[in-house]
């Protein structure tokens, strides 16, 4: 077997969190308009293709070492000698001609369905058969293999900016991207010195990660409601037992139009999509008066690689904030949301990469509590939902003449969490991916509904003209 590639801790936690209800694994939807001179079988081609090209590069050719106990104190990353492509690129069809709806039906029903640990752990869809000879491709990958950041950063690179290219490799045929010259140097055995300073440097980031920690903590005792505790989340619907069938939802909003109600109410672009989930929430919530007294929150990853890292693995940070849902003014709720999202962020200024992960390790430790058997939806949970706001790519994108016209996430639901909210921006759209469990959030797709509705109400109250709405 392949030299072995160990997991992180963070790697290490998404496969200790997999459950037959609880799936880690992330995915992303996209659609593709033809180009003119587009073929009747250009899927039929493109599988034909994938078949007789078995090459395959890292990761998408490493498999756990142990798929039968992912837990394994010695879990790792090896080279799966006996790839099978056609295992893990398929093709699939809607009734044509097939709507938004059945293509959400079917997409919902793919990620609801675990992956296989014996393989590596992805899959991709080709999906034929929607309106006007559009096509849709569906992916799915194992969030300890990568992340978010990664995912977009891979999607990039297997797509071209060029309408005429024809030849764009599919992503597992790409090779990575060589590693910085000086990650390569040999290693030398530490010094005396270089072990004292890794010491002191690891108790600098500690005390960095308890500080922020400790002051979240006096905060909420002091009820002044600027930064949000673990645990003060109010229980909820989204807050129980699951099950492992999913709802996958979406919208797509004008980035400009979003932005022109961020400067509106003096945030930011995020605090628009939290205020967004949080009115479209509140109004869910509300019609099965089951709307919580107090604030629903929110946890919110951060990315913290530098600007240039190519990925790999799993580097992201959290914070927690308050979503406003006791108050009913539009324009009283996206002001809290401002002020408690700046204070959030302001807490992790100054913090080193190590500590930022270390703090968030702290705040999202609670969570375990609803892992105990019984505990979902009866103890208060460490926030109530996530939602990721992640950036896309900033030009349009083809895939062999096709032009992707959007880009929808799917994210995590899990015992205790039923609800997970991801944006992804695209070119001059953002783009909202709601996943949720099926029976604990019936008719989740109304949350999509909603949050065009918010907007609209905010557009109103803060006098922003709704130029440009798709």
């Amino acid at each position: 077997m392949a030299a072995s590639k160990r997991l992180n801790s963070l790697d290490w936690s998404f496969l200790a969190g997999e459950t037959r209800e609880s799936m880690m694994h992330v995915g992303g939807l996209m659609t593709f308009i033809p180009p003119a001179d587009a073929s009747p079988d250009f899927l039929r081609q493109l599988m034909e293709e994938v078949r007789h090209d078995t090459t395959v590069y890292a990761p998408w050719n490493l498999k756990l070492r142990h798929p039968d106990l992912l837990t394994h104190p010695l879990q790792s990353w090896v080279e799966d000698r006996n790839f099978d492509v056609e295992y893990h690129v398929r093709r699939s069809a809607l009734p044509v001609p097939g709507d938004e709806r059945e293509l959400g039906i079917l997409v919902s029903r793919l990620h609801s369905h675990n992956i296989d640990f014996h393989r590596p752990p992805w899959e991709v869809h080709f999906i034929e058969g929607l309106e006007g000879g559009r096509f849709a491709i569906y992916f799915k990958v194992h969030h300890a293999l990568v992340d978010g950041y990664t995912g977009i950063k891979i999607l990039s690179r297997s797509l071209s900016s060029d309408p005429a290219d024809r030849r764009t490799p599919m992503f597992h045929l790409i090779p990575p991207l060589p590693r910085n010259p000086r990650e390569k140097r040999e290693e030398q055995p530490p010094t005396l010195e270089a072990l004292w300073n890794g010491m002191q440097g690891q108790l600098e980031t500690s005390r960095s990660a308890a500080s922020a920690l400790l002051a979240v903590i006096r905060s909420a005792r002091k009820h002044d409601q600027q930064l949000v505790a673990p645990m003060q989340a109010p229980l909820s619907p989204l807050n129980q037992k699951i099950s492992r069938n999913r709802r996958f939802a979406t919208q797509q909003f004008p980035v400009e139009r979003l932005k022109r109600v961020a400067r509106a109410c003096h945030g930011t672009m995020n605090d628009v999509v939290l205020a967004l989930c949080s009115g479209a929430l509140r109004r869910f919530l509300l019609e099965q008066e089951k709307l919580p007294a107090d604030a629903l929150t929110a946890m919110l990853p951060v990315n913290v690689r530098p600007k240039d890292d190519p990925g790999g693995g799993n580097a992201v940070g959290a914070i927690l904030a308050s979503l406003a849902t006791d108050i009913a003014d539009p324009l009283e709720r996206v002001n809290a949301i401002v002020t408690s999202t700046t204070h959030a962020k302001e807490q992790l200024q100054g913090m080193s990469k190590d500590a930022i992960i270390q703090f968030t390790g702290l705040l999202m430790a609670p969570m375990l509590l609803s892992q105990i058997p019984g505990a979902a939806g009866r103890v208060r949970p460490a926030f109530n939902v996530a939602i990721s706001n992640v950036p896309g790519p900033e030009k349009p994108l083809y895939f062999r003449g096709y032009r992707m016209d959007s880009y929808f996430p799917l994210s995590i639901p899990f015992k205790g969490y039923a609800l997970n909210i991801t944006v992804v921006s695209y070119v001059d759209t953002l783009n909202f991916g709601f996943i949720g469990c099926r029976d604990a959030l019936p008719h989740l797709q109304r949350l999509a509904v909603y949050s065009r509705e918010v907007l609209e109400e905010l557009e109103a109250v803060l006098g922003v003209e709704p130029e440009g709405v798709a």
